[in-house]
C-alpha cells in the first residue's frame, strides 16, 4: 500500500469514529470518578487483564522498529484489531469502565504504530529492491 491507500484508511477509521460518537449525544460520563477515585475489584482485574492484551502487540512493533524490516510482519491483523479496538473505547464510555476505555486507548495507538512502521519499511525495502 502506498501513502494515498494509508490516508484514505485513517480518513475513514476517523469518519467511523465521528459517526459513531455522534450517536452519544446522550451519554453522560462522570468525569469525576473516571481516573482515580473509588476502584472496585472488578476495575482491577480490568485493568490487569487489560494489560496482557493491551502489550501483547508491542513486541512485534519493537522488532520491527530494530530490524528496521517489514520483513516477516503483516498489518492487517495490527490494523483489524485497531479498528475493533475503537469499537470498544466506544463501549468503554458506554458502559462507563475505565479499564476499558484505557487500555483499548493505549492498543489503538500500538496497532496503528505497527501498521505504519510496516507500511514505512516495506516503502523503503521496495525502493532498495528498484535501484
Amino acid at each position: 500500500m502506498n501513502t494515498d491507500a494509508i490516508d484514505r484508511m485513517m480518513r475513514w477509521a476517523v469518519f467511523l469514529s465521528v459517526i459513531m460518537l455522534s450517536g452519544c449525544t446522550g451519554l453522560e460520563v462522570d468525569t469525576q470518578s473516571l481516573l482515580f477515585p473509588k476502584f472496585h475489584r472488578s476495575e482491577v482485574f480490568g485493568f490487569v487483564a487489560g494489560f496482557g492484551t493491551t502489550f501483547a502487540a508491542l513486541p512485534d512493533l519493537i522488532k520491527m522498529l530494530r530490524r528496521r524490516s517489514s520483513k516477516g510482519m503483516n498489518p492487517m491483523m495490527a490494523g483489524i484489531m485497531g479498528g475493533f479496538q475503537i469499537l470498544w473505547i466506544y463501549y468503554g464510555l458506554l458502559i462507563v469502565s475505565r479499564p476499558v476505555i484505557a487500555w483499548n486507548m493505549i492498543a489503538v495507538v500500538i496497532n496503528f504504530l505497527t501498521v505504519g512502521a510496516y507500511f514505512r519499511f516495506a516503502r523503503i525495502e521496495r525502493t532498495k529492491a528498484k535501484d
